[in-house]
């Protein structure tokens, strides 16, 4: 539920919104209903209905908090329809990872309904960026699936909060709204509540819950919010989220009007990632070096089913992929984890450049992507990456989180691990 949790916890206030003042914050308000979701409501009202809701976002959302509350609450709500879940959550990832995976995670098992949950995850992204992500998000979604409604939901941390405590979004929400408002989207910020209480004084950020009457006495009208003022206690902080979305269904609902397929207009940014692709690495060309992590035959392989379909793990020094792309924008979608380590990456005629594939969070091995060039000459390029024969310094760099080996051999080695090419853009033979 934690994943990544190193990029929420390190986020300071002035690094956050140091740019704040060059993009204007939105008024923060609960609910925006906009169009509504007009498809989902007149479904969810049929009898009989079989209702999908996805679920797309970071870790937050992994966790089992706001979103099998909220899919109970629809179905309690709304008894005569069967709900179900699609859960597209990856922790520690944002939009910029979302864009890319949405046919994959999302589009192919149908839903009725989208949820998109990046606003902590995007809390450094550039305003630019963020209008080209979630706007590829909703075209691609609305290209595919024309009667599939979609809604933005915000969430929080404490070092993002301040905007929030003095009436306005933070950034990246704020840059959210203008993509929500072009397209008549309706978006919930989950946490006015959580603002109202830290405003007041009674919300405790990061706490462990109590488990005694005295502890309980102890806090006397504080509020829990999380364990690590990121994630929130199932049992309080997800709480306070689920209420936002049950008093907001209503207001939304109300701005519904008739249902029917929705149109993709004029872009709100014409570089937007609507045409964003997952291809499986063995689109690339590999050297023998590589192996097939195949999910039927491989427990490593099966254990990234759901998002890799094409895993390949290269360990020995000098094996290669190589392919050629035209277009503005490449990332390798791999895992890194204890027994990786780094790569030799060259694009065109640049100098090579040795890339980590190991951080000081690798204790475990978890999704992750290795950007190749973002918003480059729309032209042809070829990218070589190599694995490098040295190991980095894992000690040194597990160190700097104060994290250490627990089992020495569990870190050897200089494994790489690509599942897929994240493309806007053509592969070029």
């Amino acid at each position: 539920m934690r994943i990544l949790q190193l990029f929420l916890l390190a986020l300071t206030w002035s690094a956050a919104f140091g740019s704040a003042q060059d993009f204007p914050l939105a008024p923060a308000q609960e609910c925006r209903p906009r169009a509504g979701l007009p498809n989902f409501f007149a479904k969810a009202t049929t009898a009989g209905a079989e209702v999908k809701i996805a679920y797309l976002g970071g870790s937050i959302t992994a966790q089992p908090g706001w979103r099998p509350k909220t899919l109970a609450h629809f179905q309690k709500t709304f008894p005569t329809a069967k709900f179900s879940e699609i859960n597209a959550a990856i922790g520690g990832t944002g939009s910029d990872l979302g864009v890319f995976r949405l046919k994959q995670d999302v589009l192919d098992a149908k839903p009725d309904l989208l949820f998109v949950e990046f606003a902590v995850n995007d809390g450094l992204a550039a305003p630019e960026q963020i209008f080209r992500c979630m706007e590829g998000i909703v075209r691609q979604t609305w290209r595919a699936l024309p009667q599939c409604d979609i809604a933005f939901v915000y969430t929080i941390t404490e070092q993002l909060a301040p905007p929030l405590l003095e009436g306005k979004f933070p950034r990246a929400a704020s840059a959210m709204e203008k993509v929500a408002e072009h397209y008549g989207i309706p978006t919930i910020h989950m946490c006015m509540e959580v603002a109202r209480l830290a405003k007041a004084g009674k919300l405790v950020w990061k706490a462990p819950l109590p488990k005694t009457p005295e502890e309980e006495a102890k806090l006397g009208d504080q509020f829990v919010f999380a364990p690590d003022s990121v994630h929130p206690h199932v049992e309080t902080g997800h709480e306070l989220y689920l209420q936002a979305v049950a008093r907001s269904l209503p207001i939304i609902r109300e701005a519904s009007k008739a249902s029917g397929p929705h149109k993709l207009g004029t872009p709100f940014i014409a570089t937007n990632y609507e045409h964003a692709k997952l291809l499986p690495i063995n689109a690339a060309t590999l050297t023998k070096d590589f192996a097939l992590l195949d999910a039927k035959t491989d427990a490593f392989g099966k254990r990234w089913a759901n998002r890799m379909t094409s895993l390949h793990k290269g360990s020995q020094p000098g094996a290669t992929l190589t392919f050629k792309f035209a277009g503005a924008r490449c990332s390798i979608y791999d895992i890194i984890g204890p027994d990786c380590g780094q790569v030799i990456v060259t694009v065109d005629d640049q100098p090579p450049r040795t890339v980590p594939r190991f951080d000081s969070y690798c204790t475990y091995h978890r999704l992750a992507t290795l950007g190749l060039g973002t918003e480059l000459p729309d032209t042809i390029h070829t990218v070589k990456i190599e694995v490098h024969p040295e190991q980095p310094d894992k000690a040194k760099i597990l160190a700097t989180r104060n994290n250490t080996m627990d089992k020495p051999e569990r870190y050897h080695g200089t494994a790489f691990y690509p599942g897929a090419i994240l493309l806007v853009g053509e592969l070029v033979k």
